[in-house]
């Protein structure tokens, strides 16, 4: 199983669930956060200040699949993310050693 984890910015986000369920992920977590990158924050002016955003809202996307589907929801994430802007995110695969559904107590990829 691999655990993939990609930021993505957050009006990206129904558009990619949507694929991704389209290519048959059952579930998906999502969390809203901030951080930044090769962007490095910008700068906004409120109430006639200027001041410095040093990090940028994103949205962390992490799913487990089965080994053979990883690349394919791999290539779902990237292409339907893609702005072609900077700050567009990023995607990490990550080896799954085990999993288990509370519920039925199923493990491997039954659990999933």
């Amino acid at each position: 199983m691999k655990l993939i984890i990609a930021t993505i910015k957050p009006f990206k986000l129904e558009e990619v669930r949507e694929a991704l369920t389209e290519a048959g992920v059952r579930g998906l977590m999502v969390t809203e956060i901030k951080g930044f990158g090769a962007q490095s924050g910008h700068t906004e002016i409120y109430r006639g200040a200027e001041y410095v955003v040093n990090f940028v809202p994103k949205v962390k996307l992490e799913l487990v699949v089965a080994d053979g589907q990883a690349d394919q929801m791999v290539e779902v994430i990237a292409k339907t993310a893609q702005t072609g802007k900077i700050g567009d995110g990023k995607i990490f695969v990550l080896d799954v050693e085990q999993a288990v559904r509370v519920r039925t107590g199923e493990t491997g990829d039954d659990a999933i």
